[in-house]
């Protein structure tokens, strides 16, 4: 059956290849004319970008930054399953026409998973697997920036700033506010790889991030994960009253009502001291990853 099926990942990574193409022509266009991110109608900007072999051209930079950061982290989780003999899907990508062209991208574990060991692995393979491939684009991406002044609120979309691209960006432009740095379509793709990061790194459930915690934390991760979405909600409801920012209350939500749930594994054993020094790496990534409000509508 998945020898079969093997058509259907090549069919959603020629779609999402497409659909990121089309927004990263929108980008391009918009970054060419000085004028802020998907000005104007947006569904008029794609079809525009769709008309035209060029700007589709001009799209490239945008779609193959970010696939090739989201096939990095997929493939990260892929061959960690693959030497743990673990059955896995290939990575499935999700072409949607939203304003990064995509849903991102997954792949499916198809048996149990025994050891505590094991499960750190593949948890932790994918996040760094995608932060080695997003951390050169994030800062040749901010290299190929400009600077014009007050360009990250304007337009309809404001974009947040985590702390990994204002330390780039402040050795790239020393002394220059975030706020005037309009990102090239590499570096905004980039930007959407370090969200997906810091997502997938939350401590909660079956996220990257939740696996990890199930390796140090065992049958304490039910609870810890359930106190992290609360603070999660909590962070939700503070955003919501001064900024009108909704969506980590809809992450707290949607985590709570499907993420939750993790597979029990019955060892005892600790991670062990070298995998104790990679969890720390990785929670250095997701602080640097993080953004309170990432994206929002001015």
């Amino acid at each position: 059956m998945a020898e079969q099926r093997r058509w259907l990942h090549f069919l959603l990574l020629a779609l999402t290849l497409l659909s990121t193409t089309v927004v990263g022509g929108r980008y391009a266009l918009d970054f060419a004319l000085n004028q802020p991110p998907f000005s104007g109608d947006y569904f008029d900007g794609l079809a525009e970008v769709l008309r035209s072999p060029s700007m589709m051209i001009a799209g490239l930079p945008f779609s193959l930054t970010l696939l090739s950061i989201l096939m990095a982290h997929e493939m990260g989780h892929y061959l960690a399953c693959v030497h743990y003999q673990v059955d896995a899907s290939w990575p499935y990508f999700l072409p949607v026409p939203t304003p990064i062209g995509t849903m991102g991208a997954f792949i499916r574990i198809r048996s149990p998973i025994y050891y505590k060991a094991a499960l750190f692995d593949i948890g932790i393979a994918g996040p760094l697997a995608g932060f080695l491939v997003l951390l050169p684009a994030l800062a040749i991406g901010i290299a190929h920036s400009k600077v014009i002044p007050g360009i990250a609120h304007q337009g309809f979309l404001v974009f947040g700033t985590p702390l990994l691209q204002h330390g780039l960006a402040s050795l790239i432009f020393p002394g220059t506010p975030a706020s005037d740095i309009y990102l090239h379509p590499m570096a905004r793709a980039a930007w959407v790889g370090v969200l997906a990061t810091a997502l997938n790194l939350l401590p909660i459930g079956q996220l990257d991030g939740g696996h990890i915690l199930y390796a140090f934390a065992g049958d304490r991760h039910r609870l810890l994960s359930r106190i992290f979405v609360g603070i999660l909600f909590a962070m939700g409801i503070v955003l919501w009253r001064m900024a009108d920012h909704v969506s980590w209350i809809v992450w707290a939500v949607l985590l709570m009502v499907f993420g939750m749930r993790h597979p029990a594994i019955h060892d005892w054993r600790p991670p062990g001291p070298g995998r104790t020094a990679l969890a720390l790496l990785t929670l250095a990534i997701f602080v640097a990853s993080f953004c309170l409000i990432p994206l929002s509508m001015a």
